[in-house]
């Protein structure tokens, strides 16, 4: 085990969707027996963990990532409640996230980078989403009906992609080491 910082790449969501997602959260802690609940700052959807990262090796990251800046900003829906996991103890809780071409090529161009840096591929297939809360810690419960209550949809806007550094102790957990604007104006 490293003693090196962990760190990912991830875009940031905006306030309003903080506070929509914050409010599923408080109502789902009341039915669902979670260990974590995913602090309301702490949001986002996740484009590629790094895991521990060396200092001269971040930085040479950090410099590739800026051939980000040439993307241009788009817009995705998030939204509807879904899980990973045994659905009567599923590990992860989140809402959805839009998979559109924009996407995809914005997480394709962040894997190249990342591997031009020497990161390893990630070997599973991306499934945006944003995670609410983690570690089933309770009784298996029913999971149906949740889908259909926690299905409102919201635009988001991607016009950020920022590099988070993760302090497991503290509370919010992320701390935005660097952010990288796209370009251009979304419809």
């Amino acid at each position: 085990m490293t003693n090196e910082p962990h760190y990912f790449i991830a875009i940031p969501l905006q306030e309003r969707h903080k506070e929509y997602y914050s409010k599923w959260q408080f109502n789902l802690k009341e039915e669902l027996p979670y260990k974590q609940w995913v602090n309301k700052e702490d949001l986002h959807i996740t484009l590629k963990f790094l895991g521990s990262v060396e200092s001269n090796k971040l930085k040479q990251l950090l410099n590739y990532l800026n051939v980000l800046k040439k993307t241009n900003k788009f817009k995705i829906a998030t939204g509807s409640v879904g899980f990973f996991g045994n659905p009567k103890k599923p590990r992860v809780l989140w809402a959805g996230v839009e998979k559109t071409s924009a996407l995809a090529a914005l997480n394709h161009d962040v894997e190249d980078v990342s591997v031009s840096a020497g990161f390893e591929k990630d070997r599973r297939s991306f499934s945006p989403h944003i995670t609410l809360a983690k570690k089933w810690n309770g009784e298996e419960v029913s999971m149906s009906g949740l889908k259909e209550q926690y299905d409102e949809r919201l635009e988001l806007t991607v016009n950020q992609v920022v590099v988070y550094r993760i302090f497991p102790a503290r509370t919010p957990k992320y701390e935005v080491v660097a952010a990288y604007e796209l370009k251009g104006e979304v419809d």
